[in-house]
């Protein structure tokens, strides 16, 4: 069992279920708020060291709610995929390490914009959007032969998108130390942005290779398993029509719409638990 599988155990009841949906709300709200009042976000919301260690500690979470664009149009787009990668990033890990992969990704920013502003003195704006992005190279990560259609017309691989997606995480971490922007009045920007997106790498790359569950959270075996769960699940087996039912408190449903359901696989046998306690139970031998 490997740390991963040890703070689920522990920590699993405590995610929240459907968070992207939660975060695009965020972004929504965000997008209203700088219409009504453009420098309110910077004013009073956004990570800025400084402000957090004179006390506004409210900053660490309120930064978070920054929308990925400023243009509605382009805004709805992106908001789309990030909800249907973030969804689909759900359902294949659950909730729990989807719950961990974005809020540790959080921590880093927070963490980073502080050292970086003990360090030289100056608050760095980080954003979560390169954390976003690093959406995509997880998703690219379990299903790297999907395509997407690219202007809408030309069908593009998930894989080679990553590729271009890494390339433009490379270029923003080392402009900062170009020649041609080094003196720039952007420079605070640019530097906000390189450590954005080395915080949002170390993310991706710490989740993925220390986790060690790249083969255990393949969308091939997520499949294989729904499939076999389907089989051996009849439908409306369970009274009332419910089909799903935890095997210590009896919960379908039925009695509450927003539980979630899910089947141990260290217990022999078909049985299946609501989100309360599918890490508390005594498996079954």
């Amino acid at each position: 069992m490997n740390w991963l599988d040890k703070l689920e155990r522990k920590f699993g009841r405590y995610a929240i279920p459907n968070l992207m949906r939660y975060i695009i709300l965020l972004y929504g709200a965000g997008f209203v708020l700088n219409l009504v009042n453009p420098g309110f976000y910077y004013q009073f919301l956004c990570l800025d060291a400084h402000a957090i260690l004179r006390g506004q500690v409210w900053r660490i979470v309120t930064f978070i709610i920054q929308p990925p664009s400023s243009n509605a149009f382009f805004l709805i787009f992106v908001l789309y995929l990030y909800y249907m990668i973030g969804m689909q990033l759900e359902y294949a890990w659950g909730a729990f390490r989807f719950n961990l992969y974005f809020f540790a990704g959080v921590l880093f920013h927070v963490l980073a914009a502080v050292i970086a502003y003990l360090i030289t003195g100056v608050p760095l704006p980080l954003s979560t959007t390169y954390l976003n992005l690093s959406l995509f190279f997880a998703f690219a990560a379990l299903y790297p032969n999907m395509q997407f259609m690219l202007f809408f017309v030309i069908p593009v691989k998930v894989k080679w998108l990553a590729l271009l997606d890494g390339a433009a995480f490379v270029y923003t971490i080392i402009q900062p130390f170009l020649p041609a922007y080094a003196g720039s009045a952007y420079r605070i920007l640019y530097q906000a942005n390189a450590l954005a997106a080395l915080v949002s790498i170390l993310n991706f790359v710490i989740f993925f290779l220390s986790s060690r569950h790249g083969k255990a959270m393949s969308p091939r075996q997520i499949r294989r398993k729904r499939e076999f769960q389907k089989k051996i699940r009849p439908e409306n087996h369970y009274a009332g029509g419910a089909r799903h039912r935890c095997a210590v408190c009896g919960r379908t449903e039925l009695d509450a719409p927003d539980l979630e359901f899910r089947y141990c696989s260290r217990c022999n046998g078909n049985y299946e638990y609501c989100q309360d306690h599918l890490f508390t139970h005594t498996h079954i031998k």
